[in-house]
């Protein structure tokens, strides 16, 4: 009973963290496969990543708020020049398109191994970005993480028919770099792909989205503290399954009442 409350006490903050990761990931993953660069957040992330990885060589790597804050800025700076930078090569072919970014992903993702190669520690710290550290979140995280998911949603929702679509990038770069930090880009690209894929063009595809991306979460941290699993590769699995059984529910469905 204690071990069982104790688990609680852990897999709610990282729930609520999960619902406030969903709650911009959802509209930027319906967002990006509109536009059709499915690879466009894998990139950013690990523009972000080795944005901390940089900072920490700097000697950003303490544990105080500080310095956290500087690995912050260093991250967010480092994702929206990447993305600001892709948005200039918007007008070139899909594929020209998604082979810079695949090049960029490649080059983040090495840079942050060079970066912690005689980093003692560089092993862990790696599989801490591509993974996350959901499991680690506290509840007084949750206000500043929420309240910059506002604004940054209120700004997508408000300002975007008349700022252009340009806004698109700097918003989906501070985002992916907070839910980075959070829950790893292995979980970010799953947030953003998975739900919104699924229901692509269903009905309801908002709501539904939504719902799957809080089943995957619920389920998968149930499951991780069940079995003793990491907590976002559980997640990113349940997400897939949830989303495959609806899908093909919903395609049954669909056929059968036609």
């Amino acid at each position: 009973m204690v071990d069982f409350v104790i688990q609680i006490e852990i897999l709610w903050p990282a729930f609520l963290a999960g619902l406030l990761v969903l709650s911009t990931h959802v509209p930027f993953g319906q967002e990006v496969l509109k536009r059709g660069i499915i690879f466009l957040d894998l990139a950013i992330a690990q523009i972000a990543a080795f944005g901390v990885v940089f900072a920490s060589t700097l000697g950003f790597h303490e544990s105080d708020e500080h310095t956290q804050n500087l690995q912050t800025i260093i991250a967010v700076i480092a994702a929206i020049s990447g993305a600001m930078g892709l948005y200039k090569l918007r007008f070139l072919p899909i594929k020209v398109q998604e082979a810079i970014i695949g090049i960029l992903f490649i080059l983040a993702a090495t840079g942050s191994i060079l970066l912690l190669a005689k980093d003692p520690h560089g092993g862990e710290r790696l599989k801490e970005i591509l993974v996350g550290q959901i499991l680690w979140i506290q509840v007084k995280d949750l206000a500043p993480l929420g309240l910059i998911y506002s604004v940054v949603l209120f700004s997508w929702i408000f300002l975007k028919n008349k700022m252009g679509t340009w806004i698109f990038y700097p918003l989906f770069a501070v985002t992916i770099t907070l839910s980075t930090q959070v829950v790893g880009v292995y979980l970010v690209f799953a947030s953003l792909i998975i739900p919104s894929l699924s229901t692509l063009k269903k009905q309801y595809a908002t709501a539904m989205a939504f719902a799957i991306g809080i089943g995957g979460y619920g389920s998968g941290l149930i499951l991780s503290a069940l079995l003793d699993l990491p907590a976002g590769a559980t997640i990113v699995w349940c997400l897939t399954l949830i989303s495959l059984i609806y899908y093909v529910t919903s395609y049954t469905l669909s056929k059968d009442l036609n």
